[in-house]
């Protein structure tokens, strides 16, 4: 098969279009033809093993060289082999889900319980922007966030990959919900359902009067002490990520906003959705979400397979709107 291999860290130019071995499923895994997969920020930050500060902790990083060698951590596609122990999933099924890694070829080996059958109205393109991104809003906004009904939300970095599915998943809720984000992209977020726009390029909404229950910061250009102004005082505060530096950040403004929490009235939590058990369960929501129209996923631009280093290209430049999404082998 063919893979897009990561034999160390920097830029694009170093993935490597090889002919390598189709991997085996262990006994509680699933063999997957890969239809498409997305690009988004984990992959390239992976890929140029950045913030420096993470190689010294626990994760895909490595010292020296990256611990993982295909990169890819969402993927839809056809189930082409079961494990000995997988019972709920046969050749032939449509799936998608969210490996640890190997979207970046033209087959993959996921844990069973890191996949769900695929949306049926949904391309396999459009399918496989939905695990990692919307699998972090629904764990933000559902887990960390206590949403309900009337909840007062909003979400910083509204138009991003995140942001896109936070904004319909909140209003699935029966949220208020206020999003910010650039000029472009007012009229793409009050389209999502967004009650309130901030323009974050006029206005900056840790100086407005309106209060939040609750704020999914995807964006992370603000301090978590900035943010607390405008909560209130039982509000809850959930990180996403933040803007990468090649030393640090996010890592230092992840740490210096959670670090607040016994100080502090409101509650400071991160989504994280890569050491989430309930894979499978999230899913299977987004699923019911997507299926009955409330959630669709966004996608900027759409790249072929031999594209991939131009679609990391282009997701580095920050200005994606929704998700970049690659067809790795035609349906």
């Amino acid at each position: 098969m063919k893979a897009f291999v990561l034999p160390k860290y920097g830029s694009p130019d170093v993935l490597e279009l090889r002919e390598i071995p189709r991997p085996v499923p262990k006994d509680d895994e699933v063999l997957v033809r890969v239809h498409a997969t997305n690009v988004q920020p984990a992959d390239w930050h992976m890929m140029r093993g950045e913030p420096y500060i993470a190689r010294l902790m626990p994760g895909p990083l490595g010292l020296r060289e990256p611990k993982i060698s295909i990169l890819g951590a969402d993927i839809a596609g056809v189930v082409e082999q079961v494990g000995g122990n997988v019972t709920e999933f046969t050749p032939g099924d449509e799936v998608y889900g969210m490996p640890k890694s190997g979207g970046f070829g033209e087959y993959a080996c996921v844990a069973a319980n890191e996949l769900a059958p695929k949306p049926k109205n949904l391309s396999f393109e459009q399918a496989a922007a939905v695990p990692l991104a919307a699998g972090t809003a629904l764990i933000g906004l559902r887990d960390q966030g206590g949403i309900r009904p009337g909840l007062r939300v909003l979400i910083n970095g509204a138009s991003g990959g995140v942001g896109t599915f936070a904004v319909q998943i909140a209003k699935a809720y029966d949220a208020e919900v206020t999003a910010v984000c650039g000029t472009r992209n007012v009229a793409l977020v009050r389209s999502l359902g967004a009650d309130h726009v901030v323009d974050y390029t006029k206005e900056d909404f840790t100086r407005g009067d309106r209060r939040y229950d609750l704020i999914l910061d995807c964006a992370g250009g603000r301090s978590g002490a900035a943010c607390r102004r405008v909560m209130t005082r039982k509000g809850v505060h959930v990180i996403v990520g933040g803007k990468g530096t090649r030393w640090f950040q996010p890592v230092l403004h992840i740490t210096a906003t959670l670090a607040a929490n016994p100080l502090v009235p409101q509650r400071m939590a991160m989504a994280d959705v890569i050491g989430y058990p309930e894979t499978k369960k999230n899913l299977i929501t987004l699923t019911g979400l997507i299926e009955e129209g409330t959630v669709t996923p966004v996608i900027d631009r759409l790249y072929s397979f031999e594209e991939i280093p131009e679609a990391i290209r282009y997701s580095e430049q920050g200005h994606a709107t929704g998700k970049i999404a690659v067809t790795v082998q035609a349906a």
